[in-house]
């Protein structure tokens, strides 16, 4: 199996069937068909069930919870036979406290009392894992989608409202007809190796003791190998010489494409710039071991499911060399 098939977010049967965006009447038959399902989403966070929140809760278009949606159900694809399609429902106001949404490690989930109580929004970081690949892809396509639409409502040629169009992924100016495109942004991620040891980064924003790898987007008229070069650079001061471009993933928080790659780096010396990161180390593979195992008190790693948790498990597993 390709890596790129077996990281969170990947490759997975989705058939987009792009050539029915444009078909209206065909689209409204779908909507209306009872086996197909709309996922509801609650700023940023999908409707799922059971106690492991491992299940995506599809509902038919009529349910009373998209009286809250202010727009088309933007159309995903069909998942063998069956068109599946997502809602933004955000302008619905929960009982629950709402403090911590938008947080790094929101923990909060919000029910509506019309479905049952297992029935909750739950954050994406923290059910990732336990999706299937088909709905890994289904959930990621759409929550970068919803993102998108909520963050650019107004033309950027004349500054006048947009309006949602072919099905969801296009949005259409209202006074100058521009037609705006979903926007994905590319981001590198990079394990740095140098011997037996991996280069591990820690930003001031993420829980205590979380490290992870290096990353940081990349600039217009630069290549993959170029960024992932330079921001170890930057953030490090670690030159790298060779790069190797190894599997990339989707990541919808709120619209990146990751591209994991490996590089060697070509010194030991560490020169932390500090608007960039908290801290940075070499931790050699058996103490990466450790992290991983969880008897390291004082450092957790990446966050099961993201692709720097992924790129240093193949590493540890003797899978990148």
């Amino acid at each position: 199996m390709l890596l790129e098939e077996i990281v969170t977010f990947g490759e997975s049967s989705l058939d987009r069937a792009a050539e029915l965006r444009t078909d209206i009447s065909e689209l409204n038959r779908l909507l209306e068909d009872s086996n197909s399902g709309v996922l509801p989403f609650w700023r940023g966070k999908p409707l799922v069930s059971g106690c492991a929140r491992d299940s995506l809760v599809w509902l038919g278009q009529a349910h009373e919870l998209f009286k809250h949606s202010t727009e088309r159900p933007i159309f995903l694809g069909i998942d063998n036979g069956i068109a599946r399609f997502a809602s933004d429902v955000s302008e619905w106001v929960p009982d629950e406290n709402i403090d911590s949404v938008g947080r790094f490690a929101d923990i909060s989930e919000q029910h509506f009392s019309g479905l049952p109580e297992d029935h909750r929004f739950s954050e994406l970081r923290s059910i990732m894992t336990s999706l299937t690949p088909i709905d890994a892809e289904l959930v990621a396509t759409a929550k970068a989608i919803i993102n998108w639409h909520q963050a650019y409502k107004f033309c950027s040629s004349c500054g006048s409202k947009s309006q949602s169009s072919f099905s969801g992924w296009h949005r259409e100016c209202l006074s100058c007809k521009k037609t705006h495109f979903p926007r994905t942004d590319p981001v590198v991620i990079m394990l740095i190796i140098r011997g037996n040891s991996v280069l591990m980064g820690r930003s001031y924003v993420w829980p205590e003791g979380m490290y992870s790898l290096l990353a940081g987007f990349v600039e217009p008229g630069e290549t993959i190998e170029g960024a992932v070069k330079r921001e170890t650079l930057e953030e490090v001061g670690v030159k790298v010489s060779k790069v190797e471009y190894i599997c990339s993933q989707p990541w919808p928080f709120p619209a990146s494409l990751m591209f994991g790659c490996k590089g060697s780096a070509t010194s030991n010396k560490i020169q932390i710039d500090k608007e960039e990161l908290e801290d940075a180390k070499w931790i050699s593979r058996e103490e990466m071991v450790e992290v991983f195992a969880g008897r390291n008190k004082s450092m957790t790693p990446a966050r099961k499911g993201s692709i720097a948790h992924f790129l240093i498990k193949q590493w540890l597993e003797g899978k990148i060399t």
